[in-house]
């Protein structure tokens, strides 16, 4: 990526009197109005405007830039406009040395994961439409930031590894024996929520825990690890290993049950649930009846 930047535009759009003073489409549902409605009424006002972003900028390679600061970007405005397509079109457009990670556009890849208006979104799921302006964008708390919206991902892929995310079976014949390991629908069920992570690490920049110890495995790893502890194909023996990888001193039992991760998973995981039945598991495991 180019390092030569770009000078960004600063001009203000000439203010809307419409839109000065607009309440969020919750305070509009409280008087009567739906959220559909409120939301097609502000895509309608912003159609033919600009977009305010105030975006968050950082390089330290690049002398003059090693100071973090905010550069405000006025980007038109078009119909289904998402959080990453306006930041690609400021990157296109303004500034060739705006940095941000992006792998697709279909919500799933997880790699566009930003600080929006002070909560972890999915760049490419966030619509521009839904947010008040100026829309601010910055990149994950609680991890250090590599240049502009990148943050360095080491430590929470580091952690994902050390619940051994893959399924293991100790009772796995010799391979011309091989046979389809088939799972009920319930226990799929069950589990079904979990498989959805898409390792965004919006969860664990939102967890006051994992910024204060940084040896916590986190909710992202937690929930990978209930994936497979909660899978009947693995054996017991299984199960009882993943626990005590779970159990130990920086584990499940360092969750203080604030549900911040439940509330910015863009996959709707219920991950402050899967830990607390994990540390009921735990609890039962190490039960002894004489």
């Amino acid at each position: 990526m180019s390092t030569q930047q770009a000078e960004p535009e600063t001009q203000e759009a000439p203010e809307d009197p419409e839109m000065k003073g607009a309440e969020s489409p919750a305070a509009e549902e409280q008087k009567g109005g739906g959220m559909v409605d409120d939301h097609a009424e502000k895509k309608a006002e912003l159609e033919g405007e600009t977009v305010h972003l105030k975006v968050f900028r950082y390089d330290p390679e690049v002398e003059g830039k090693q100071e973090p600061r905010f550069d405000d970007f006025h980007v038109p405005f078009e119909k289904g406009m998402t959080v990453l397509d306006s930041v690609m079109y400021a990157r296109d457009e303004y500034d060739s040395s705006l940095t941000f990670r992006h792998s697709c556009r279909q919500a799933v890849c997880g790699s566009d994961a930003f600080f929006v208006n002070g909560k972890q979104r999915l760049g490419c799921k966030t619509q521009i439409s839904d947010l008040e302006q100026p829309v601010r964008i910055e990149p994950l708390p609680h991890q250090e930031v590599v240049k502009d919206l990148v943050v360095d991902m080491d430590h929470f892929y580091d952690q994902m590894h050390t619940v051994e995310p893959y399924f293991q079976d100790e009772d796995t014949p010799p391979v011309d024996d091989l046979d389809e390991q088939r799972q009920s629908p319930e226990n799929r069920e069950k589990i079904k929520m979990s498989s959805r992570c898409i390792w965004c690490g919006a969860c664990m920049s939102s967890c006051n825990i994992a910024a204060g110890d940084n040896e916590y495995l986190g909710p992202a790893a937690i929930n990978k690890a209930y994936k497979f502890a909660m899978d009947d194909r693995e054996g017991e023996e299984i199960k009882e290993h993943r626990l005590r990888i779970l159990e130990q001193e920086h584990g499940v039992w360092r969750c203080q049950t604030q549900f911040s991760c439940t509330e910015v998973c863009p996959k709707d995981i219920p991950l402050t649930e899967h830990i607390q039945e994990l540390k009921r598991e735990a609890v039962k495991k190490n039960l002894k009846f004489w």
